[in-house]
């Protein structure tokens, strides 16, 4: 006891605002559960297992310890699992995920000899006792970060309902027997709150659901919400309204009201139609879902190194696809496990190691590929057998923490865009290594793709930009199988006519080939309002665009959502046809060929054509990025910067500029010139090493403003190499040194790949339904679903949102 005293000065009473963590080691994910339990510094509050507690008391002399250790209770037999009928996990209705229970022990240990002393005791010290007391009784890092469960959001009460003015046009709505106004459907019915129109929903890709009636009517009248009549009875919170001008399910909280207006007693009505929800999960658990996740085959249960599944933190799938994959990747693998050891990213690690990258990484990278955690479960029940079951996996709370930093999406528990998680990641890591740009795992994804524009002059641009993903739109005009197609729309249309709609089973959906989208990236395409200084007019050029460099790994982002009429998101229903090997040699862009004639540079002392040359958002890119639900202005922003090339274009720069210190200034006028750099701040950024003109680039995009260019810099990797002039809007040929640097900085060679892994998403929108990942190790397919890793018995190659190719 006398030695604990002498410790006395180390030990703190944690206070409200102290992050504890107590549920996990800050560099393994070693747990109170795991052999040897968890010590929390009671000085620091930061967690550590048995074999890094040490290294810890080495760097920092805290010598006293809360050792938690928790033993599992014996669990019944399994319980029969239930339907889900709420996308949901952990809750009533959800996915059954049947925690165990644990039993807790707690002790004082003081280091370096582990003297351990129980815990509660009377005879501890009053300070030791309050501070046992604060960790114990205080929520932990990892609970104040989350939720527990995985839910869809609770539907917003439309700002429509509380102000709709209903028409008084006498109309009476029956309560059956209903029928579409403008054509004979009888199912999927939706009736106008305003004026008790009873019309057809949306149609699908393959002919399903209504004919579009419903929005049309929205369009012509701008009446904003409609209910799904057969979703309609005494709950009244059960029924389907959807808000036309807030692209959602809402809640009307007069909903009662609205339908007495049209005389429908609700309390008298039955259910006979799937709300959108109820529609979603039933796709997912069937089709969709059961392909994707293979939940039909026998599948074999993997465990060792590189078979380790990610817990669920609640619509975290999206991340635990994609850092599956990435730890698949050479580069990945050796910066953060093999040639980086858990001690070592500990020792250079900053005090709290939990809000450090690429300590968390190291962490993520050990965890994943040691097989530490990777084995069978040895679960007793009540006749004392012992059952194996899945891994329980590991639980990447502090990487998510970390990652998701002033993040306001991915910090939330909202389900995300993998492909958007992805770009992050990469903006992330290259900035964690920017001291080291060797060791960057990211540069063997990294790629520029040249765009070469060519106006009715005959004279051509070249424009380049580096980039980390390929996206594809999906040529649906290429489908190989359209006389399927036809036969299958033709049996549709036919039940159709009888009342009768077509079984999931004889669904028939488009097939493309991969080679046609990469044919599609490449082909010709016009971009409207471009600027010619050969012609000093604007004008319709040619653009086709190419590969300089092919990267070590190559991603493929295939564009499956569209926009439909009236601005609406849609998610096409395509199989990809996908070889195990592709050759993309013929898509390497050569630059400024013999005989080209490059356009002029537009005269500095021009002023006068400086209201001319200005360049006008397009509102066709404007209005579609802007229905995806991204800022009007960064939308407007994005299409300048890109001279209208084009949705894709816009959206990939967006993408990548979300976090620029300038993205909300607004956009300046080309009557006003723009303030004048000054020197001085100029000569600053260059004493950092930075090159004079991009000094200037930043400083004109951050008004002048030295940290503020700083973080620019840092934000806009490809714009010291960038040959667009992003102050005029004018596109202009690089210089042959630009070029040569920015290719130099990224790897090169053959453009033959194999395909090494996959995302895939179930779902109607990105950021709902859930993602699951296929990759290849060890000569086979093997699936990670969460915390679940199997052999796969049959990949879904075709249905995949992300492809990662690696040369070979």
């Amino acid at each position: 006891m006398e030695l604990l005293r002498s410790h006395l000065a180390k030990v703190r009473i944690p206070e409200p605002t102290n992050r504890i963590h107590k549920e996990e080691c800050c560099i393994s994910f070693d747990t109170p559960r795991s052999e040897g339990g968890l010590y929390v510094d009671m000085c620091s509050f930061l967690g550590f297992g048995k074999d890094f507690v040490r290294w810890n008391f080495e760097r920092t002399g805290n010598s006293v310890y809360l050792h938690i250790q928790q033993e599992r209770k014996p669990v019944p037999e399994d319980r029969p699992l239930k339907k889900p009928t709420l996308l949901a996990i952990g809750v009533e209705g959800g996915f059954d995920n049947q925690e165990p229970e644990y039993e807790t022990t707690y002790n004082i240990v003081i280091l370096p000899d582990y003297i351990s002393l129980p815990f509660p005791s009377v005879e501890l010290p009053e300070k030791v006792r309050l501070a046992a007391d604060g960790i114990i009784l205080a929520e932990g890092a990892a609970k104040k970060e989350q939720l527990a469960a995985w839910t869809a959001e609770k539907k917003k009460v439309s700002e429509y309902a509380l102000t709709l003015q209903q028409l008084d046009n006498g109309v009476l709505v029956h309560s059956s027997g209903w029928k579409c106004s403008k054509c004979d459907k009888t199912e999927n019915l939706w009736m106008n709150l305003t004026d008790g129109t009873i019309l057809c929903g949306r149609k699908n890709w393959d002919g399903t659901g209504g004919n579009n009636h419903a929005i049309e009517h929205y369009e012509q009248t701008k009446y904003p919400l409609a209910v799904k009549l057969g979703t309609i009875t005494a709950d009244l919170e059960s029924a389907d309204v959807f808000s036309y001008p807030e692209d959602d399910s809402v809640e009307d909280p007069l909903l009662a009201q609205h339908l007495s207006h049209f005389g429908i007693d609700f309390s008298s009505l039955q259910k006979t139609e799937m709300t959108t929800a109820e529609r979603e999960l039933d796709q997912n658990v069937n089709y969709d879902w059961n392909r994707i996740q293979e939940n039909d085959k026998d599948a074999e249960l993997l465990f060792g190194p590189g078979y380790t599944g990610l817990v669920n933190l609640g619509n975290s799938c999206y991340m635990a696809s994609i850092m599956q994959v990435m730890f698949s990747a050479d580069s990945f693998v050796s910066r953060y496990y093999e040639n980086r050891s858990l001690r070592e990213a500990f020792d250079t690690s900053p005090a709290d190691p939990t809000v450090d990258l690429n300590t968390q990484l190291t962490k993520l990278g050990h965890g994943l590929l040691s097989g530490k955690y990777s084995v069978p479960p040895q679960v007793g029940n009540e006749d004392g057998k012992v059952q194996n079951d899945k891994q329980e996996g590991i639980p990447p709370r502090m990487f998510k923490t970390v990652i998701a930093a002033k993040h306001p999406e991915f910090s939330s528990m909202r389900q995300q865009d993998a492909l958007e998680f992805l770009l992050h990641l990469f903006d992330q890591v290259e900035r964690a290594n920017a001291g080291t740009p060797d060791l960057d795992p990211c540069r063997s994804f990294k790629f520029v793709i040249e765009e070469r524009l060519q106006c009715p002059s005959g004279k051509v641009a070249y424009n380049r930009r580096s980039d980390y993903i390929l996206s594809l739109n999906i040529p649906l005009h290429d489908a190989t199988n359209k006389e399927q197609l036809e036969a299958f729309h033709k049996k549709k249309a036919e039940l159709g006519l009888e009342g009768k709609e077509i079984s999931n089973d004889e669904i028939v959906r488009p097939r493309v080939p991969l080679g046609a989208c990469l044919s599609n990236f490449s082909a010709p395409e016009e971009v409207q309002d471009f600027y010619s200084t050969a012609l000093n007019a604007k004008t319709t050029a040619i653009k086709t665009a190419g590969l300089t460099t092919f990267p070590d790994y190559l991603v493929l982002h295939m564009r499956k959502f569209v926009m439909e009429a009236g601005w609406v998101p849609k998610k096409l229903d395509v199989y990809i046809d996908v070889p195990d090997t592709i050759d993309i040699t013929h898509m390497r862009s050569k630059g400024l060929q013999p005989g080209e004639e490059l356009l002029p540079e537009a005269a500095p002392n021009e002023e006068e054509n400086d209201a001319s040359m200005e360049l006008v958002a397009s509102e066709d890119i404007v209005g579609q990025l802007a229905s995806m639900g991204f800022n009007y202005l960064h939308c407007q922003k994005a299409a300048i910067k890109t001279s209208n090339a084009g949705v894709e274009e816009a959206m990939n720069w967006l993408l990548s500029h979300m976090e620029d210190p300038d993205i909300d200034d607004p956009i300046s006028s080309g009557s006003s010139k723009a303030p004048p750099v000054d020197e001085g701040s100029v000569q600053t950024l260059v004493s950092f090493g930075f090159h004079e003109d991009l000094a200037r680039k930043a400083l004109k995009a951050s008004g002048g403003n030295i940290e503020k260019a700083t973080d620019w810099i840092f934000s806009n990797p490809e714009a010291s190499s960038s040959s667009m002039d992003t102050d005029s809007g004018n596109a202009v040929a690089s210089s042959s040194a630009a070029q040569t640097d920015e290719a130099a900085a990224v790897p090169d060679g053959s453009g033959r790949y194999k395909l090494m892994g996959m995302v895939s998403h179930i779902g109607t929108s990105t950021h709902c339904g859930h993602y699951v990942a296929h990759v290849v190790k060890d000569g086979r397919w093997v699936i990670f679903n969460d915390s679940k890793v199997a052999a796969s018995v049959d990949p879904p190659k075709d249905m995949a949102y992300l492809y990662f190719f690696q040369r070979y």
